[in-house]
This record gives C-alpha cells, structure tokens and sequence, in this order.
C-alpha cells in the first residue's frame, strides 16, 4: 500500500498543493509553522475521517473559507484508488471513492492504514487513560469493522444515557429509556471489551521481543488490558450501579472507564527468571517510558501487517529529533520497505547520513517545492 499522490485545496494554511510521493522514503523540511505536518495530518484525515489533533472540520479548513478539499491518490493489490473528501464548516463531510459517493464516513475506514508517530507519542504511558484507550480505538477501528461500528454505536448511546440520566429528576417517567440504553449498551460493549482482550494478546506477542532489543536484551514489557468491567457482568454491574448513575448524572460502568497497564522486569543476563515488575506508568523514569511508548508504535506497524497483509503508511512528525542514536537506529532499520513520510525542520548531518531519501520537498509558508 502506498500514497501516489495528495491535493489540497484550502486545508489548514494551503491555498492549493500538490505532492507526488515515492514509495519509499520522502522528507519533508523546513522551519517550524511551515505547513509540514498539516500535510500529515491531511493523510491521516483521509485514513480516519478525523485530524490526529482532534480537531473539528472548520478547524482545519483555511482560515477566511468555508470548505477544504483533499484528494488521495492509492495504490494497493495493484490498483489504483482516488479518495475525495470534502470538508465543510457547517455540515458533515462528503467522501467519494473513485467518483462514487459512500453514505457513511466510516465506510472509508481500513482503505488506507497509516501508523502516525510524533513527539505527543512518546507520553502516551505516563498519560491519561484516555490516551491510551484513544490508541487502542484508532487501531482497531482501522483494523475491524465490527469493533468500529460498536464503538461508534455504544459511545452514542454514552452520550444518550448521560442526557437522560441528568433529566432525570425532571423527568422521572424516562427511567424506562434506561433500560433500553442498557440492554444496547451491554450488546455494543461486550464487543468492544472481547476485541479489546484479543488485541492485548497480539500485541503482547509483538511489543516484547521489539522492547527487548531497544533495552540491550535487559527488560522484559508486558502489556495488561484493564478493564472496568467484565463482557459477563456488564449488564449485572450496570444494573447495580443505576442508582449512583443517577446521582452522578453520568455512566460510570463500561468500557468507555478501561485503561491497560504497562509492566516493566528486568532481565537477569544468567537466567530465564524475571524479577518483580513495575508499572511504569507511576514508577517508571522517562527513559522507560519513552522506550516502552516507541515499542508501542513500532509494534502498530507489524499489528498492521499480520492484519491486512500489507504495508501501512509511517508518517513520522519530527520525531527523530526525540530520540537517541539507540532508538533512532532501530526506527531506521523499522522502516524497511514501509512507504515513510518525515517531517523535520533541517537537513542535518544525521538524516543526510542515515537516511536513503528517495524524494525531498521544501515547504515554506504553504507552499511545496520538490528538490529531487
């Protein structure tokens, strides 16, 4: 799978670009506030349907206008795809694939598989539950469509409860809408907390042996889910807890609560036992935390190939500059033949040297010149 070719049109500080990929390596560089990673945060839009920022359509529309437009140009199982997204500040998006029109923006999800790697990346451990919950989503719903649609479903039902729980006390009558919302709610969680389950597991068979080798063989990562409620006793825990539900006005049972732990052991270099492990989320140092949150990435991009049996998209937002020769070595050696597109604001001797760049790109103030 790789990106041909990316058109905007009134996106973010772009008036109109286009950019003609390699599928290998492509830099792009220049100061900072320049537009370069607006042109990653267009790829992952038209991956996902959302910025990697969070940010709302008239957020990311040219300042002054009142619509964006981006055009990605695919190309897997050697065919050619051309995927229109049309942006609009006071209305839902419009996406067509190859001209043709799709109802749902959810549809597009897992045509285009992209693993985003920045800076914010590396706290992603010491952060908040849900940032990790966020990466977790992103992945899955690439991945399954199934855990996409029951995600989407139960987190509107989140929102529909809440509403009905804090009109509660005025409306008493509604209560009989709780338990329709709770019979869904447990249908759509279940699905999310069983898919959740399995992808720990895969991605504990995945993220070792890549920790392992970015600590020089000395520690020993295990990823564990945490669940706020059991798939088995959701229904019963949800039932249970109605009553503090109503005095809190919020749904306080459910796999919207989850979080997953990440446990450090240091290897013993004489034997095959491990000592007492940490949480390095609240006891880790930086270094740990840094190491396990890059293992995590690099670990979405293997999770992607044993998924679709291809190749996702790297887009790596001045991240090199974050870490040291030990991990910046084992990102390069990574890539491989991932189609990567870098941003980094000079061309120093450390990507010149390490780096086999196959196409450059200046970018100034919204505009791209190519230099090779």
């Amino acid at each position: 799978m790789i990106i041909k070719s990316l058109e905007l049109a009134d996106f973010r500080n772009y008036e109109n670009v286009k950019i003609d990929f390699s599928s290998g390596t492509n830099i792009l560089y220049g100061d900072n506030a320049q537009g370069k990673t607006n042109i990653l945060e267009a790829i992952f839009v038209s991956a996902t349907t959302k910025s990697h920022k969070g940010s709302k359509d008239k957020e990311i529309i040219r300042f002054g206008k009142d619509e964006a437009h981006i055009r990605t140009i695919l190309e897997k199982d050697n065919a050619e795809y051309r995927v229109d997204m049309h942006l609009r500040s006071s209305k839902t998006k419009g996406i067509a694939i190859d001209g043709q029109k799709i109802k749902r923006a959810s549809d597009l999800i897992g045509m285009l598989n992209v693993v985003f790697f920045s800076p914010e990346d590396l706290s992603i451990i010491k952060n908040g539950p849900s940032e990790r919950r966020r990466f977790m989503d992103m992945e899955l719903c690439q991945l399954d469509q199934i855990y996409l649609n029951s995600l989407s479903k139960y987190n509107k039902l989140v929102v529909e409860r809440n509403k009905v729980l804090k009109d509660l006390y005025e409306h008493p009558e509604n209560s009989v809408l709780l338990d329709v919302q709770d019979k869904q709610l447990c249908e759509y969680g279940s699905v999310i907390i069983k898919t959740r389950e399995k992808f720990i597991r895969d991605l504990n068979e995945i993220i070792r042996p890549i920790h392992e080798k970015l600590t020089g063989n000395k520690e020993f990562l295990s990823v564990y889910y945490e669940p706020n409620v059991s798939a088995d006793e959701f229904e019963k825990k949800l039932r249970a807890a109605r009553q503090k539900d109503t005095y809190a006005k919020q749904t306080t049972v459910g796999p919207h609560k989850d979080d997953f732990s990440f446990v450090v052991q240091k290897k013993k270099a004489d034997c095959d036992e491990y000592g007492e492990g940490i949480d390095i989320r609240k006891y880790g140092s930086q270094g740990q935390q840094r190491t396990a949150s890059l293992s995590l990435k690099l670990s979405e991009i293997e999770i992607v190939k044993r998924a679709k049996k291809e190749n996702p998209v790297l887009l790596l937002d001045d991240v090199l500059s974050e870490l040291d020769s030990n991990r910046q070595n084992y990102l390069l050696n990574t890539i491989g033949d991932i189609q990567t597109i870098v941003t980094c604001t000079g061309l120093d001797e450390f990507v010149n040297n390490r780096f086999e760049i196959d196409k450059l790109f200046k970018v100034t103030d919204g505009t791209i010149s190519s230099e090779n």
